[in-house]
């Protein structure tokens, strides 16, 4: 008996572990592009640098330009000496940071941990409070600052990509080549495939270009537990469009979002109907049914199984096309999740 479309295990699918992309292709547009004809019920094999032909003069692709921080940081317990591994999560007054972590028995408040980098900078976290599973922490004597990540702190890699020691080309590559807004926790992974010589032929075909933020944060790792969708939180994150990128939208064409997160920001800045300038925090959860009132087309990566992402794309694109697609991808090869391959609905 089929799963119902409103249960999460309706967007499960099999996966061979060896079509998890653990690293980056050497070119970063070398990547293939699985094309979706949402009217036509069919895809067609193409790659990424294929992605101009796709779009028309006049059109839109809406970029998010949050850039990752080097937010896993990795020491020991002072009074211990034993292993402790935490993820930043975000600047708090006062000059505290907000932690999650994870070591072998319990931190207790006033322990101090000494965060190290590879390159053998050292940074003491005193641990002054804790608020449910989180922790804010402040330093010895001043405040923290985002200077103090990027001395001690690596790319917060997703889970399902192991590293036994810090990859210094994650620095680079875990990067989009248009990131410059800093707040993230994971990269907005649709942007990780363009490359300057990619975005040079969109403008050259006549696509004009609209940015947005969106600060990826730690929910984007964690999974759904709740057996119906209706029933899951979603996590909340900061989102910004300003009045530029509305009135290049709106200008006519049709629009293509670059990843989940552009089409998250877009339909939570319009969430009345008109798109409008707008910052602040989105819990926006977009499943079936769910009626687009910016993006017309969106261009992303393949997402985990049982995931808001898949179920977001499958609200575009219908479940039982996408699941399809899906598994014609693993059967042709293609490359999963954040490092992998990406795929366009039209």
């Amino acid at each position: 008996m089929p799963a119902e479309p409103d249960r999460i295990d309706a967007y499960d699918y099999d996966l061979p572990k060896g079509l998890i992309a653990d690293r980056p292709l050497a070119e970063r547009d070398a990547s293939r592009l699985l094309v979706l004809h949402r009217d036509k019920g069919r895809w067609e094999h193409r790659t990424f640098r294929d992605l101009p032909d796709y779009l028309a003069p006049g059109d839109v692709a809406v970029f998010n330009t949050t850039r990752v921080l080097p937010a896993k940081i990795r020491g020991v317990r002072a009074a211990t000496g034993g292993k402790w591994e935490g993820l930043f999560l975000s600047s708090e007054p006062g000059g505290r940071w907000r932690l999650t972590g994870k070591t072998k028995g319990k931190i207790r408040p006033g322990e101090t941990v000494l965060v190290r980098s590879a390159g053998g900078a050292e940074l003491p976290l005193r641990f002054a409070e804790k608020i449910g599973a989180e922790w804010l922490v402040e330093g010895e004597g001043r405040p923290l600052t985002l200077a103090d990540l990027d001395a001690v702190g690596e790319m917060p890699l997703p889970p399902y990509i192991a590293r036994d020691a810090p990859d210094p080309a994650d620095a680079e590559r875990y990067q989009t080549v248009f990131s410059r807004d800093p707040g993230a926790i994971a990269a907005p992974t649709a942007g990780l495939h363009f490359t300057e010589r990619t975005l040079a032929a969109l403008a050259d075909r006549g696509v004009r270009r609209a940015d947005v933020t969106l600060h990826v944060g730690v929910g984007t790792f964690r999974p759904v537990t709740a057996e119906r969708l209706d029933d899951h939180v979603m996590h909340s994150e900061q989102a910004r469009i300003d009045a530029a990128a509305v009135e290049t939208i709106t200008a006519g064409g049709s629009v293509m979002a670059v990843g989940t997160t552009s089409v998250r920001t877009l339909e939570t800045a319009a969430a009345d109907g008109t798109l409008r300038p707008f910052e602040g925090p989105t819990d926006l959860f977009i499943r079936p049914p769910y009626e687009f009132r910016v993006v017309d087309r969106l261009l992303t990566n393949f997402h985990l199984p049982k995931s808001t992402l898949l179920v977001l794309v499958s609200a575009m694109a219908g479940r039982e096309l996408v699941l399809a697609a899906y598994a014609d991808a693993a059967r042709e090869g293609y490359r999963f999740f954040s490092y992998g391959d990406a795929m366009l609905v039209l």
